[in-house]
C-alpha cells in the first residue's frame, strides 16, 4: 500500500515538473531575446550528450573480461577472452544511438514550443508594423 502511495506521489511530482517546464519554456520563448527561449533545449541536449558519453565510457567493447575476487585473503584476477569483442560493438553503437534519440525527445518538444511561440510573436509584430504603416 505504501509503495502505491509513493508511486502516485512520484507521478504527481513528475507531472508538476513537466507542466512547469512547459510553462517556463513558453515564458522564456516570449521574451525579446531569442536566446532565453533556447536555454532549456540546450540544457536537455547537453544532458543527452552526457548520457551518451557515459555509455561510451562505461560500455565494454574489448576482447577481454577481467574478473577479480578475493580467495584466502589474496586478490585473484581472472581474464577471460570473448573471442575478439567484434560482436559487442554493433550492439553498443545501437544502444548509444537509441539513448541519444530517446534523450533528445524533450529537446525536440521544447524546440517545437519555442518555434510556435516565436512564430506567433513574430506574426503579431508584423501585424503591428503593418497597422502603423497604414496610419
Amino acid at each position: 500500500m505504501a509503495s502505491i502511495f509513493a508511486s502516485i506521489v512520484f507521478l504527481v511530482i513528475l507531472l508538476i515538473i513537466v507542466i512547469g517546464g512547459v510553462f517556463l519554456q513558453i515564458w522564456l520563448s516570449k521574451n525579446e531575446s531569442k536566446w532565453l527561449g533556447l536555454i532549456l533545449p540546450i540544457i536537455t541536449f547537453a544532458f543527452s550528450l552526457i548520457a551518451v558519453a557515459g555509455m561510451a565510457a562505461f560500455t565494454h567493447t574489448g576482447p577481454f573480461v577481467q574478473h577479480s575476487q578475493y580467495m584466502n585473503g589474496e586478490l585473484v584476477t581472472t581474464v577471460i577472452s570473448e573471442g575478439g569483442g567484434r560482436e559487442v560493438i554493433p550492439g553498443a553503437i545501437g544502444g548509444v544511438i537509441y539513448t541519444f534519440i530517446i534523450m533528445n525527445v524533450p529537446t525536440v518538444i521544447l524546440l517545437i514550443i519555442y518555434k510556435a511561440v516565436r512564430g506567433k510573436k513574430n506574426r503579431q509584430r508584423d501585424v503591428e508594423r503593418m497597422s502603423l504603416q497604414d496610419l
